[in-house]
């Protein structure tokens, strides 16, 4: 009887609206079904729709609410994430919809990162490809995959920039730079949405972490962030309001302070800027138990407190804290909070309920035939293998060793990593099967001919200190025309909650490394991490150098791909490698000094025991060719305010391979009313060239590429002289400069 009460409810309301002729509008109609639905609600079912809850099919937090069911059944959940499967999200939907009052349908979240079950390389790892495409094709392939197991909302993408290695979650994001990130933050955003939330083959995407979270201090992970707000704006904020540009459904607030203010309790942060200046009209949901922390934060005195200082700065909804579910009308009842916003919240997350098309059909993500027929189809495994090809870094090629022939006669693959199938997939690897992933030992005996010999030892592992397997991999070695040496972290060391103080090699890597370059044989070393590593003594002694990060399920084959010429390697750094630990933070548009690096002046800005530059800059990356640039030149060397200048470069492909290379243009304005970084990515060209092909590559930029927070915090563009650099990356480059003027 009940269950045919609750669709005769929604029989009446809907059916009205339904038989509306001439709406004025899609979005015009879902508010007036949402009113008509919230004028139905109790308070206690209006603060379920504000609380989150995980189901237990899959831990993500520290803490496990276990009657997430039985709160359900009373209507005071509103979604539910680490629940996937068709038969397991049925039922938990069932239980909303046919056994609560009023039969509101759940949303189903997940940290679809990288991938769901076919797994891309990690998300630093895909910025490394610098092609939007592909990052969007990517987001797309983990939308129809979760899709197909009851998800429709994905907390990602993670858009913080980071410029502290230190910190796990730099492997989550797109790296240090805010022009680079704010790209793939629209990529990821699309592929994740697409055009119509109410596909079942899209999911709402949730930027992420709001804000700053990747400015740590220490990079030591959830630790107090502080920066100025010019810093904020212009550094840190930018690919959060690229993702509202490109529609993003929801926001995830940040576990860190901000100017002595946690974000979750950030007014300043969540309306007056989210809502108010950028025009969000999606909804706000915490981190994990973030309510609650703002306790030991010292911002909050109890847990009461803190739900009303998040429910007032804008945080609609409480994942995991139950601080809404506990607190919160008793907050109401005393004024301390008003029915207004709670209205307001629970408002846009059933506006994004009925976007998702819940209303209409609860069950129309739980088809069971899209969850045999979608996962890891063979196009998304050779797409998963394409990816990480793409993401692959060629750091050294002395002597060109790369690639390899195929008809070689031996070769040793040595390493931890060089057959462990369970760091490929990385962190944050979703419903990922590591058992299916193909490792490098395995990529390579696929690419190779029957006449070559494969000698295989794992060396040692990846952080105990034993040596005992060490003689075994040196005997092999010296048996071998070549070695290939796969080294690197282990998944769990980067991710949430991983930060590092020692960014070399872990355990005895750096003992086995030496031993076997020690034989004298070609090395060539794969790294296989989620962070860049300070590993200046094995770049300057192995021979050749991948950076090939945590491919994915088909990383092994792709690895292989690069390492014998298959495929040309195109990608370049998303992130400054340091030489030292004692460099960090290190990232290539910092500020000058008043007392620049001169080597010959020990006054200056300079360490006395290292260089100041990075082991690799951003940008950076090599090609089994060589490109060569020349000829920049300017349509003009004076642009007013209202006019665009085109900068073109001459790029011809010097060597003996056909190749990708990634142009990229950065501009530095020389004097301002505050000072600006000594360079500034502003575009990036991937250009395919046979050997000898020329080409010209265009950038064009105008005022709103130089404009800026001035001395009065208002973002314009000052006249004045600019610098402009085009190059392979953020070091190599052509400079000439223009003048901005006033019109």
């Amino acid at each position: 009887m009940k269950k045919t009460k609750n669709f005769l409810i929604f029989f009446v309301i809907f059916s009205a609206f339904a038989c509306t002729k001439t709406p004025t509008s899609k979005e015009k109609l879902i508010a007036r079904r949402v009113d008509s639905v919230i004028k139905l609600m109790t308070v206690e079912e209006k603060i379920g729709q504000l609380t989150l809850f995980t189901s237990d099919y899959d831990i993500t937090g520290s803490t496990i609410r276990e009657n997430y069911k039985e709160d359900i059944r009373q209507g005071r959940v509103g979604a539910i994430f680490n629940a996937y499967g068709v038969d397991y999200v049925r039922e938990l939907q069932r239980m909303a919809v046919e056994e609560t009052r009023l039969g509101i349908p759940l949303i189903f979240g997940y940290d679809v990162i990288h991938g769901h079950r076919t797994i891309f390389p990690i998300s630093l790892g895909e910025a490394a490809s610098w092609d939007t495409a592909a990052v969007r094709r990517a987001a797309r392939i983990a939308a129809i995959e979760a899709t197909a197991e009851g998800l429709n909302w994905t907390f990602a993408p993670m858009v913080d920039i980071a410029r502290d290695p230190r910190w796990g979650r730099i492997s989550e994001g797109a790296g240090e730079d805010t022009y680079l990130g704010m790209a793939m933050a629209k990529a990821r955003v699309k592929g994740f949405q697409d055009n119509d939330l109410s596909s079942p083959y899209t999911m709402m995407a949730c930027a992420k972490h709001y804000a700053a979270y990747g400015a740590a201090q220490a990079g030591r992970d959830y630790n107090t962030v502080d920066v100025s707000d010019r810093t904020l704006r212009e550094v840190y904020l930018p690919p959060f309001k690229a993702c509202v540009d490109q529609g993003v459904a929801t926001f995830m607030t940040s576990f860190n302070e901000i100017a002595g203010v946690p974000c979750t309790g950030s007014k300043y942060l969540l309306t007056d800027i989210l809502r108010k200046e950028w025009g969000f009209e999606g909804f706000v949901v915490t981190d994990y138990t973030s309510i609650n922390e703002m306790i030991p934060h010292g911002f909050a005195a109890d847990e009461k407190h803190a739900g009303e200082l998040a429910l007032n700065a804008g945080v609609d909804m409480d994942m995991q804290g139950a601080i809404y579910y506990n607190y919160l009308k008793k907050s109401l009842d005393e004024g301390k909070v008003k029915m207004a916003d709670i209205d307001a919240a629970v408002k846009r997350i059933l506006i994004m309920k009925f976007k998702l098309g819940l209303f209409d059909d609860p069950y129309l993500y739980c088809n069971k035939e899209r969850e045999q027929q979608d996962i890891m189809r063979p196009e998304h495994l050779t797409f998963a293998r394409e990816m990480a090809k793409k993401s692959i870094v060629l750091l050294k090629n002395e002597q060109n060793l790369l690639p390899l022939s195929k008809n070689i006669g031996t070769i040793a693959v040595i390493g931890p990593v060089a057959n462990n199938r369970r760091e490929l997939i990385g962190s944050w690897s979703a419903a990922g099967d590591w058992t299916k992933a193909i490792t490098l030992l395995e990529g390579i005996r696929q690419s190779i001919s029957p006449e070559t010999k494969i000698l295989y030892a794992k060396g040692c592992s990846i952080t105990d200190d034993s040596t005992q397997y060490i003689q075994e991999a040196i005997n092999l070695a010296k048996k071998a025309e070549v070695v290939i040496l796969a080294v690197g972290e282990a998944a769990w060391m980067t991710g949430e909650a991983a930060s590092r103080s020692d960014l070399g090699l872990p355990g005895i890597q750096q003992k086995l490394a030496e031993a076997i370059i020690a034989t004298g044989k070609p090395v060539v070393t794969v790294l296989m991490n989620g962070r860049p590593l300070t590993i200046s003594w094995l770049t300057e002694h192995t021979t050749a150098m991948l950076e090939t990060w945590f491919g994915g399920t088909m990383a092994g084959p792709a690895i292989a791909d690069v390492i014998f010429g298959d495929y040309n390697p195109s990608g370049k750094l998303p992130v400054t490698f340091p030489r030292s630990t004692g460099q960090i933070p290190i990232f290539y548009n910092c500020k000058n000094t008043g007392r620049p690096f001169d080597a010959s002046n020990k006054y200056t800005s300079k360490y006395l025991d290292i260089d100041n530059s990075p082991l690799f800059p951003f940008g950076y990356g090599l090609s089994y060719t060589t490109f060569e640039y020349s000829n920049l030149r300017l349509n003009k060397n004076s642009l007013n305010m209202n006019d665009t200048l085109v900068i073109t470069v001459s790029l011809k492909n010097t060597g003996k391979y056909g190749g990708t290379e990634i142009a990229q243009l950065y501009i530095h304005d020389k004097v301002g009313s505050v000072t600006r970084p000594v360079k500034e990515l502003k575009g990036f060209y991937k250009v395919d060239l046979s050997p000898g092909e020329i080409t010209e590559v265009r950038f064009k930029i105008t005022k709103n590429d130089l404009a800026f927070c001035d001395i009065n915090m208002n973002f314009t563009a000052e006249p004045g002289e600019f610098e402009v650099f085009v190059g392979s990356n953020s070091v190599d480059c052509l400079k000439t400069n223009f003048w901005l003027q006033c019109n």
